[in-house]
Formats: C-alpha cells, structure tokens, sequence
C-alpha cells in the first residue's frame, strides 16, 4: 500500500477512481458511499465531508452551460499523467489537439467565429489496454465537458439492425442531463474504429463498414442530428405532444456538431505488415535516401510511421481518413510500465483489491516485490494493463473467498505470494489458529 507525501491541493493515493457514469452524478463525482462498510480501514483513507473538494477531482470542472476554458497543453499533460502511465507522446498531442479545438469553442461562443476553422479531430492507434480510453475520459473530466464512449461494431448503415451513429449525439445530450447548449461542445470517442475496415471488394453492400464511415462523415465536420431518432415511435409521438401543449411546430430539435470533438481508437491489428512493405518497396526503389526498417523494429514502431495510404490500404475510406487529422500511435505496455501502473497511477488496481478487502476488516499491504512479480505475469497475458486484472483475479481468488471468515486482518502481497498464493493462504490460515 503506497501513500504519497502529503501536499496541499494533492488527491490522497488509494481514494476511489472519478466516474462519469450517468450515475455517479456527473464528471468527477465519486458516486454514493457504500454503507456498511466497517471503520477499519487502509490508512490515510478518510471520507470526505459534505460539499469539500473530493479527491482527485479539485482541479476538474463541471460541464456548465456557460462554456469557459483556460487550460493550457502542459496542464493537461500533467493531469494525464496521474492516471496514465507512459504514452508522453499520446499526451503531448493529445493536449495540444484539445486545447487548440476548445480555445476556438471558447472564442466562437464568445462571438469571434472562425469561418474556415478546420477540426481537429483525432486517432489514436494502438494495443489493447495501453490506456486510450483512459486518456480521453480523463481529459474530458478535467476540462468539464459531457463525455460519450461509442464501440463502431454496433453501428450499422441503416440503424434498423444494429444502432444509429446520430444516436452518439443523442447519448451526448443525455449525459450533459438533457443540456443541448452543454451537449454542443462535448467530446465523442469512437472506440474499435479500425473493424469498421472495409471487407475487400466482394460486391456486397457493407452496412456495418463502408456504410457506417460514411454515415460519420456529417457528424464529424459539421452535421444537424435530431434529439428524436427518427426510427423511434415513442420519442417522436412526446416531441409531437410537447409541440402541441407549447403550439409550437411537431418537429424535433436539432444539434449541430461544428464544437463537438471526435476521436477515434483503434488496435489496427495486421497494418504494420501494410506499413513495413510500403517501407521495404521505398528502400528498395529510393536507395539509402529512403527510411530503412529495422530489424527488431515492432508493432509500436510500424504504427508511429502510419499514413493515410496504409490507413486506406486497411479499409478506411479517404474522406473518412481525411476528416480524422491529428494522428498518434500509443505504445504497448513492457513489465516496467505495468509496475508503474499498479505503483503510481492514481487509479491503479490495488486500490480496488485494498477496498475490497477492508470491507471486511482487512488490511492488505502490496509490497515492491509483489507489484513486480504481478507485472512480470500480467506482461505474457498479451492484452495490457488488463492483464493485471485477470492476474490479480488469480491470484487472489482464494483468499477473497476464505480471509473473510477467518481471523486474518493483515496481510503482505509479496512476490512469493504470486508465485503460490493457495501454499502463502494455507500459512495464513495456520497462523491464525
């Protein structure tokens, strides 16, 4: 269990995650406290008091619908880089990309439009579980803006089987608590964006590909969404009853998307085969003046020297591509990144396990060994920082299930413990008789 040196203003290690689940009450609320829970537990751990700052979530703004901002690059990096580990290079264009679009949203509503102001919409490229995901909701809750997480796989063409891409507006204005105005300058991310690759040219429509890229290409630029699908029955017979309680027209609202921010993720899993013969063909025919490939050069290598004709060679259409401007790849996560994942990030796993466990009165302690041992396993999982969760489910499936009925109320995760937990179980056990 590590705590950090006290500093004022500074959120306490081990305090809970910032949700901005539709239940949790909005960006950076901490949701309900959980009753019940004894009074025993890890220290420095207090609860916060009825309307203090909550931990971590200080320095973060609510959407309001009087839009300000004043964050610079620099203060965004620096708040990603308490909750992820790594990807300097992600943050560093991430937080540009941000400022640069809300500055321009902050400008416009203040009555300073910019005509010819070309979006900046990003694409993140990348394994699984390296923190993409993370990034985005992180930064979305400190600048205060309603944050919507769409999967592209269960969109289609035609929205009949399958969702509607407009229905990402309609989430967006839901989260910003049925806001408009606040919806209008939120952020979309478009996860799993690389399945929407084209299949080949097999002469069959592609609903859930083509069609859906094409579908985005409104939204992403400048596009009028209507609040009420139209597909839905229910919702278009209340628009029509308020209009006729109001006397006003039986038409829906709409939302522009110029001020919403998209961005898009995906693993790309096989373009680095793609990028590495487009490399080889240009050495082959442009002589030492050409980039040569590396011989242990990896996946995170090839994808940081992507282009648009490798995305277009993956399947994505060029308008598509084209709309989706600012690019970076994120790194995969090596043992040491994952290390400092579970030791310094503030919403690192063995805070989840260390609540869990003093639920029930007990204090679990995690030792430098123990950390190192669970990223050396959690390494050869192949997925990423999700790895440390079906490490740790492992390892600590029999001891979630006996400690609670015994009389144990501490114990060490050390690297031992990884390598035997039931052996480490049995010598707590016998202990405690």
């Amino acid at each position: 269990m590590f705590f950090p040196p006290d500093k004022p203003g500074e959120r306490v290690q081990g305090s809970p995650v910032a949700s901005s689940s539709p239940d949790s009450g909005g960006p950076g609320s901490l949701g309900p406290v959980t009753e019940g829970i004894p009074a025993r537990l890890p220290r420095r751990r207090t609860r916060v008091a009825d309307g203090a700052p909550k931990p971590g979530v200080a320095a973060t703004a609510s959407p309001s619908e009087q839009f300000s901002f004043d964050l610079k690059p620099a203060d965004i990096a620096r708040h990603l880089d308490r909750f992820v580990i790594g990807q300097s290079e992600a943050k560093k264009v991430l937080s540009v990309a941000l400022c640069d679009h809300f500055q321009h949203v902050r400008l416009s509503l203040a009555g300073s439009e910019a005509p010819y102001y070309q979006k900046q919409n990003v694409l993140l490229l990348g394994p699984t579980g390296v923190g993409k995901t993370h990034l985005i909701r992180s930064a979305a809750e400190l600048i205060g803006v309603p944050f919507v997480k769409g999967d592209a796989t269960k969109f289609s063409e035609t929205g009949y089987v399958g969702g509607d891409v407009d229905d990402l507006v309609r989430d967006l204005v839901r989260k910003a608590g049925g806001n408009a105005r606040k919806a209008s300058h939120g952020i979309i991310y478009l996860d799993e964006v690389d399945k929407l690759a084209t299949r080949g040219d097999t002469g069959a429509r592609d609903v859930s590909g083509r069609g859906v890229q094409t579908n985005l290409l409104k939204l992403m630029e400048d596009g009028d969404v209507p609040l009420v699908s139209p597909n839905d029955v229910t919702g278009q017979l209340q628009a029509a009853m308020t209009a006729m309680r109001g006397g006003g027209p039986a038409q829906s609202d709409t939302l522009n998307t110029r001020h919403i921010l998209f961005i898009a993720s995906g693993a790309f899993s096989g373009m680095d085969r793609i990028i590495r013969h487009r490399l080889e063909v240009a050495a082959a025919t442009a002589g030492a003046s050409a980039e040569r490939v590396p011989r242990a050069a990896g996946t995170d290598w090839m994808l940081a020297r992507a282009t648009t004709s490798d995305l277009i060679a993956y399947g994505l259409e060029p308008e598509f591509i084209g709309r989706l401007p600012v690019r970076v790849a994120c790194h995969g996560l090596n043992t040491d990144d994952l290390f400092n994942v579970l030791r310094k990030s503030e919403s690192s796993l063995i805070h989840q396990y260390e609540r869990a466990f003093a639920a029930y009165g007990i204090e679990c302690r995690f030792r430098d060994d123990g950390l190192r041992r669970l990223a050396q396993r959690a390494s050869s999982e192949n997925t990423g920082a999700r790895g440390l969760m079906t490490v740790c489910e492992r390892v600590f499936r029999d001891f979630k299930f006996r400690l609670p009925s015994s009389r144990i109320r501490k114990f060490s995760v050390t690297a031992r413990m990884v390598d035997d937990p039931r052996a480490e179980l049995r010598q707590l056990l016998k202990k405690a008789l």
